[in-house]
């Protein structure tokens, strides 16, 4: 998976903070239910970095949306109708390679996470999670793509 390392939602132990001056972060929200791509919409318009450039119910609609929107992240639902979250995953890593996924998921196991990874996903976060773990995830796993690494991060303890 190139140079980004896999990163879960545990690795975050506070919201990081744009940094000042930072681009905005582009990202296509990926999830079969109407009402979390409306609250993940709802957080990221607060989030002066951040700004959804489209939105898809399922794999097969995502897949045709990153060629055409070239999004920065995908948060990508793990279960969905048509094409799950990891065949997408796994073929969008191959079709747009630059675009990051960060797998989300109600599942918090080590078999979710793994089979997130194998498909080719940067991070993965459970849907429990509070908002501003998603947040730094998302800043986090940009930081890694650009090869700042994890500057300002601590993992947490099992």
């Amino acid at each position: 998976m190139d140079n980004i390392e896999y990163i879960t939602s545990r690795d975050i132990m506070h919201a990081s903070k744009p940094d000042s001056g930072a681009e905005t972060i582009r990202i296509l929200i990926v999830d079969d239910q109407p009402a979390v791509r409306k609250g993940l919409r709802m957080l990221f318009a607060a989030a002066a970095d951040l700004t959804v450039v489209g939105e898809a119910p399922d794999g097969e609609v995502a897949l045709d949306l990153v060629v055409s929107l070239r999004p920065d992240v995908v948060l990508m639902d793990v279960e969905m109708p048509h094409m799950d979250g990891l065949a997408a995953t796994c073929a969008l890593s191959r079709l747009c390679p630059q675009t990051s996924v960060i797998m989300l998921s109600i599942h918090d196991d080590v078999l979710t996470q793994a089979r997130a990874r194998d498909a080719g996903a940067a991070a993965f976060v459970v849907k429990s999670m509070s908002p501003d773990t998603l947040l730094a995830t998302i800043r986090q796993v940009l930081r890694a793509r650009s090869g700042s690494g994890k500057e300002g991060y601590e993992t947490i303890p099992a």
